[in-house]
């Protein structure tokens, strides 16, 4: 088992949430549902604040496959150069507009981007798990609603299969996703749910120990090096961290929410079909829990494979239903 017992539960559940509440909010930002002359049924989602590539089919998995790859080699570049405060400008940037997105559903333009500049800041400048989990629920909902809409349920199904074999490679391989995983989660800037477990009683004896070097006089040259030796599990840098990457929340989200416009599209109301689709979120739930739970600590693993195949056994229930 990868975790504890108790931090899976957290994790499978914030997941679970986030598939809710953005098919929820994409749900919600369908403006019509039209009938053609001959029968056609279409549907038409809200512009979101940011705009929507006019893009579809295939054009859409060329589009968000390069953008990946370029987005990918941009924050290994940023990393490598160590220049943190572009990266961190542009972190804000994207998280600021992917909760305007989402917050635009519910409240009106002006108001969901003044609060999103807020969250945004408290989350990079304040930071704490309920913050940092809570906006990652809403960033992926914005994310849904600007991209969803631009995939038919074919090419959602070949973007999971896409996804899943590049996130092997990258974790397996070439690794470089866990060089990734590991200068976010350093930096405060991780894209994607965060469970801390440090132990707060074993905090103030870490603090006690410093406070006694501190007040040791400066060694000399042939001084014997002093050690701070500090609990297990635990490093000056950061303590250990449960992690679950933004991409393993967003593209599940991005296909059932094709899904749910394909209901629609074959003439089930937009409630009856988010219902339906809530369907993939179990099953996709229920593939991540199977994965934390059959994994091994201190390794790391591709969880897109595992989430894409329960999204897959999701879709095939809806259709037999």
């Amino acid at each position: 088992m990868k975790h504890d017992f108790k931090i899976i539960i957290y994790l499978v559940i914030l997941f679970f949430t986030a598939q809710v509440i953005g098919l929820f909010l994409l749900n919600q930002s369908i403006d019509t549902v039209q009938t053609s002359d001959d029968g056609t049924i279409s549907v038409e989602y809200i512009e979101p604040i940011t705009g929507r590539p006019e893009l579809e089919g295939q054009d859409s998995f060329t589009y968000i496959v390069i953008m990946i790859f370029v987005g990918t080699a941009i924050l290994l570049a940023l990393i490598k150069f160590r220049l943190f405060k572009v990266w961190k400008a542009w972190y804000f940037i994207a998280v600021a507009s992917s909760l305007s997105i989402a917050l635009s559903v519910l409240i009106n333009e002006t108001l969901s981007i003044i609060i999103s500049l807020i969250l945004t800041y408290m989350k990079i400048y304040k930071p704490n798990a309920i913050i940092h989990n809570m906006t990652e629920i809403f960033i992926y909902a914005g994310i849904a609603i600007l991209i969803s809409p631009m995939f038919d349920v074919f090419w959602a199904v070949m973007l999971l299969v896409a996804i899943s074999i590049y996130d092997v490679i990258a974790v397996w391989k070439s690794k470089h996703m866990v060089t990734l995983a590991k200068a976010q989660s350093d930096n405060k800037m991780f894209a994607g749910l965060l469970i801390p477990y440090q132990s707060s009683k074993k905090l103030p004896t870490i603090k006690k120990k410093i406070q006694k070097i501190d007040s040791i006089p400066k060694p000399s040259k042939n001084s014997p090096k002093i050690k701070l030796d500090l609990p297990k599990g635990f490093s000056d840098k950061a303590a250990k961290s449960a992690i679950l990457g933004g991409g393993d929340i967003a593209f599940p989200l991005m296909f059932s929410g094709a899904v749910m416009t394909h209901l629609v599209e074959l003439g089930a109301s937009p409630m009856m079909a988010y219902f339906k689709v809530l369907i993939i979120a179990v099953t996709s739930s229920i593939a991540l829990w199977f994965l934390f739970v059959k994994s091994q600590k201190g390794k790391f693993y591709p969880a897109m494979p595992f989430i894409s195949l329960g999204c897959f056994a999701g879709y095939f229930i809806i259709i037999l239903i």
